[in-house]
């Protein structure tokens, strides 16, 4: 089994920058795909980015494209979201997730994802 833990969200005014980790469990880290996703209330989850195995390859929603940035650390089995010109419509419970199998790319969708963390809150307010 795989366990991922997010942390580093928080309130934060429009604009502003938030960074977010997920810590992930296992020797296999390095072979899987992991991405980002968000739900707000009242909302459908959505995708929000992804980077392949090796983190030379990117894929982001139109609505974050531009501002998020998707990273990884094999060495340290976590991968980051950096947030920055934070809007409103950002404020979500964001989780991150491993991909089925190391076959995958940049997978954007939920049915390509195996394991998924507890989540972090993000407020975007004044």
């Amino acid at each position: 089994q795989v366990q991922l833990v997010e942390s580093g969200g928080g309130l934060v005014q429009p604009g502003g920058s938030l960074r977010l980790s997920c810590a992930a469990s296992g020797r296999t880290f390095s072979n899987f795909a992991m991405g980002w996703f968000r739900q707000a209330p009242g909302k459908e989850r959505e995708f929000v980015a992804t980077v392949n195995y090796n983190g030379l390859h990117t894929y982001y929603s139109d609505s974050v494209k531009g501002r998020f940035t998707i990273s990884r650390d094999n060495a340290n089995n976590t991968v980051y979201l950096q947030m920055n010109g934070l809007k409103p419509e950002d404020t979500a419970v964001y989780v991150c997730a491993r991909a089925n199998n190391y076959h995958d790319n940049t997978p954007r969708t939920e049915q390509e994802y195996r394991y998924w963390g507890q989540g972090t809150q993000v407020t975007v307010s004044s």
